[in-house]
């Protein structure tokens, strides 16, 4: 137990609690001390633990830090029975209870640090399935969980770029080498200007280019708003086609809307239906019972030989002699009654034939309109278990399409910006082309003036002295710069982490955000509007305001100091050796002279030996 104090009490004093406690003080802390120790380290492990106990309910202090012990995965000893002493000694402060949980913090806080971070992130939160039910809610979810599986990711690499062994001073010195070519591309630029500037018509070719610029993004827009014209054209046909068969079918269905219509088709139905149950169900019973007892009867009696057949056909064909004669009979007395009967019997078995056909074709097409339903109930579960969404209809598919073309109308907006972007992109291209051209001219128009002056590399060398220079105080500002890598990549994680959960935030709020950008774009048009018309004023003292005259103006300031300090270096160099030279002799000369010093003191001892000598009114005798 001592020595678990004393580790805890250690561990306090240290950063970042610095405590200053001792054994003696440490342990006579009351119970609200206590806690408030274990809620500070608490607060080291997770920066939302950061509470003033005394402002705070006991319940809700024993809550909130059985919750996060809990998170951190901190198993009390003991039984259940242990579990409750172990609550309430955490709600009274007891130091049997206290004790154990600060020597396991503070053994593993930095490990208890990641695992507090990653808690706030991987916790999942449990939404009730009835709430789930809801679309919104139902895609709300499905978003969240897809990034906590981003986040997952993420968290993946990060630690496997720590455990890489990544160097960051490779990555400052890529930055550095970075920001140096930055620098000089910003100066070069800068030495064009100027020396464009000295190009006559200057302005009015500035101008041209500007219209031309105007120009092209006009055209792109003309050419996108063409585009999106068409593709309203396009849209607008379809829903008039759409709109088209919708009112078509309308119109079908209101023509049969009728109460009368709905009472003659109900009453074919029923007419159908009694057929079926009156007339064509116990036909075919009674024809199936026939031929089932038929077939009974045949398989009753014993098989029958050549001759019984032969008995058989000659009956037949006694019996269809007899028919013959009666039929012949009966035409030879020429009844018109009984042919006016057979008549009117022949056209009802007609009738009869064609109701039973119809009937039968009618019966077909509903066993197949019953198979096409059972077809379409199996696809729709299938295509439910293979994306876990149902088939849209009605009022959900409209909801849908309107989804899809709210969705489609930023699809453009965001290609618009990006068609604007790759416009501007081609017109700074075709601008550094051109002023690289000029470049070249001018550069070649110098080189011809440098040779002709006998002064050839004069530029280069300018140029190669600037950008020592330029290094030499580059070089000065990074000595009193310093990077933290590790912390930028957490920034840059939890940025992108906020970036995801605004995602998740309503569309007004994205709303706001895009008017503040927008404003604040307006802020930069506004401060570059400005720039440019401080620049091109004829007032001096407008132009000195400008940004860039003020860049300049600073450059030459550190040129003239950096052209002063390697003048100074200069003469340094010049005058060391001599100035060595003479502080060699000169340290020689105090060694000579303190030596001329010892010689005369050892002289002066050697003179006094034997010699009386008075002082203060006594004599002395020196040995």
């Amino acid at each position: 137990m001592s020595d678990q104090i004393k580790f805890i009490v250690d561990n306090l004093n240290k950063e970042p609690f610095k405590k200053n406690y001792n054994l003696i003080t440490f342990d006579s802390l009351e119970p609200m001390q206590l806690l408030q120790v274990l809620s500070d380290v608490l607060a080291e492990i997770d920066p939302k633990q950061v509470v003033d106990i005394r402002e705070e309910m006991p319940e809700q202090t024993a809550k909130r830090m059985l919750s996060l012990l809990g998170i951190l995965k901190y198993k009390p000893p003991g039984n259940a029975t242990d579990m409750s002493t172990f609550r309430q000694g955490l709600v009274i402060g007891s130091k049997p209870v206290i004790y154990p949980v600060l020597h396991w913090l503070l053994q593993r806080t930095n490990e208890l640090k990641k695992r507090a971070y990653l808690a706030r992130f991987l916790i999942k939160l449990e939404v009730p399935s009835e709430f789930l039910q809801d679309e919104t809610v139902a895609d709300t979810n499905k978003q969240y969980e897809e990034l906590m599986e981003a986040f997952k990711t993420l968290h993946k690499e990060c630690e496997q770029l720590k455990t890489s062994g990544f160097s960051t001073a490779e990555i400052r010195r890529d930055i550095n080498a970075m920001e140096e070519e930055k620098d000089q591309l910003i100066k070069r630029v800068e030495r064009l200007k100027k020396r464009v500037e000295t190009v006559q018509n200057h302005q009015w070719m500035l101008k041209i280019a500007r219209q031309l610029r105007v120009e092209k993004e006009r055209e792109e827009f003309l050419a996108q708003q063409k585009q999106e014209q068409k593709n309203q054209l396009f849209h607008a046909v379809q829903r008039l086609q759409r709109v088209q068969n919708q009112l078509k079918s309308m119109r079908h269905a209101a023509a049969d809307a009728k109460p009368e219509s709905l009472m003659k088709r109900l009453e074919e139905e029923i007419k159908f239906n009694s057929y079926m149950v009156t007339e064509k169900f116990p036909k075919e019973l009674e024809n199936k019972k026939k031929e089932l007892h038929f077939l009974q009867k045949v398989v009753s009696e014993p098989a029958m030989g050549h001759s019984d057949l032969l008995e058989i056909e000659s009956k037949i064909s006694e019996i269809n002699t007899e028919i013959n004669q009666l039929i012949e009979k009966k035409m030879m007395r020429n009844e018109p009654i009984e042919g006016n009967l057979s008549l009117y019997r022949q056209q009802a078995s007609i009738i009869s034939r064609k109701k039973e056909a119809k009937a039968d074709e009618l019966q077909d097409a509903k066993e197949k309109l019953a198979s096409l339903e059972r077809e379409v109930s199996v696809k729709t579960n299938q295509t439910r278990e293979f994306d876990g969404t149902e088939v849209l209809k009605g009022d959900e598919f409209k909801r849908y399409v309107s989804k899809l073309r709210s969705k489609s109308t930023v699809f453009k907006k965001k290609h618009q910006i990006i068609a604007e972007f790759k416009a501007e992109f081609g017109l700074l291209q075709r601008t550094e082309e051109l002023l690289k051209q000029r470049h070249e001219n001018v550069q070649h128009q110098l080189q011809t003036i440098e040779e002709k002056k006998g002064i050839s590399g004069y530029s280069y060398t300018q140029e190669e002295l600037e950008r020592v220079s330029a290094l030499k105080s580059e070089v000065d500002e990074m000595k009193g710069r310093t990077l933290d890598d590790m912390s930028e990549m957490v920034k840059k994680l939890n940025s992108l982490v906020s970036e995801k959960k605004s995602a998740l935030a309503p569309v007004i709020k994205d709303l706001r955000q895009l008017r503040q950008k927008c404003q604040n774009l307006e802020v930069q048009l506004r401060r570059a509007t400005d720039e440019m018309k401080a620049y091109v004023s004829s007032d001096q003292q407008e132009k000195r305001k400008a940004i860039r005259e003020q860049y300049t103006k600073n450059i030459a300031e550190q040129e003239n100091l950096g052209k002063k300090l390697r003048e100074k270096q200069k003469a340094v160099r010049e005058s060391h050796g001599p100035n060595m030279k003479q502080a060699k002799m000169w340290r020689d000369f105090e060694q000579l002279m303190e030596c001329k010093k010892q010689c005369f003191l050892k002289q002066q001892s050697q003179a006094s030996i034997g010699q009386v000598i008075q002082e203060g009114g006594e004599d002395r005798l020196i040995l």
